[in-house]
């Protein structure tokens, strides 16, 4: 009998590219570590707005399709084997952007039942027995309902799983820290006249940025660079990438991050500000 990793990541998302934009790198960085990595994805972003002219006529369920397919080609990219859809493909659809009538059709994610959602999730945490999740916070970083239910989803099944006899020892939200943003967007003004973008989005745009006060994790995904570029691309209904920049469906260019950040919502810290997830958590069987 094969041994499991000691140590298990679940990340909980809400759209195929959300993982690779967000957590590309330490994706990449753990799987390649030998740690388990666990993509649970909530749907499959049958809302989202096409970028490549050829690939426009994709909508509803035949863009859900083909978005899982890129999402197929992403974790590839990154060397994860474990992601999944909440409850199977298109379960639950995706939602629209806030205040949409899309947000009330009766079988988007939005109108889920959390506690029913969240006890699919369960399934999965009593399987896999992460000691680490990574999802969005209560904002959903940036206010989209399919970010925020994907938190209250991750959030009461860290709660259910508990009671089941499994307590994730770490919970984690994705953040960005603003004076690295700030930098960072100062840069792209500079680089923006020889990229292929012609205007550059607002750190505003950015989901999850907060104080760097907040931040209580970073992790240094240098060398997994052109992973996370490569599984970014693969998202290529979504994203244009050109290094180290890249632009959604709006044409407005922001930074790749190398370097992701966390802020520890639920579990004890280490000293300062980690560089490693696990940090504390232990790698109970």
């Amino acid at each position: 009998m094969t041994e499991s990793p000691a140590r298990r990541l679940l990340l909980v998302h809400a759209h195929p590219d959300d993982e690779s934009i967000n957590n590309g790198a330490t994706m990449a960085r753990y799987a390649a570590e030998g740690a388990h990595v666990t993509l649970v994805t909530c749907t499959l972003g049958e809302l989202g707005e096409v970028i490549p002219p050829g690939l426009r006529h994709l909508t509803g369920t035949a863009l859900g399709e083909y978005r899982l397919g890129e999402l197929t080609a992403a974790m590839a990219a990154l060397g994860v084997t474990d992601f999944r859809q909440l409850g199977g493909p298109g379960r639950y659809r995706d939602s629209g952007m806030m205040g949409l009538p899309d947000n009330e059709d009766p079988a988007c994610f939005w109108q889920a039942d959390v506690d029913d959602a969240a006890r699919r999730l369960v399934e999965v945490i009593l399987e896999v027995r992460p000691q680490v999740l990574v999802t969005y916070d209560d904002h959903g970083g940036y206010g989209h309902p399919d970010h925020i239910q994907a938190h209250r989803v991750a959030m009461r099944a860290v709660e259910l799983a508990a009671a089941d006899g499994w307590e994730i020892p770490k919970v984690y939200w994705n953040r960005v820290s603003r004076p690295v943003a700030e930098a960072a967007f100062a840069r792209l003004a500079q680089d923006l006249p020889d990229s292929p973008f012609s205007k550059a989005g607002r750190i505003e745009d950015v989901p999850g940025v907060v104080d760097g006060d907040r931040v209580t994790a970073e992790i240094d995904g240098t060398a997994h660079a052109a992973a996370k570029a490569a599984a970014m691309r693969a998202h290529a209904t979504q994203i244009e990438v050109a290094e180290p920049y890249f632009a959604l469906s709006n044409e407005l260019a922001q930074p790749l991050f190398t370097t992701e950040y966390y802020e520890l919502a639920r579990g004890r810290a280490g000293a300062g500000r980690e560089t490693d997830l696990f940090a504390g958590a232990g790698e109970a069987s």
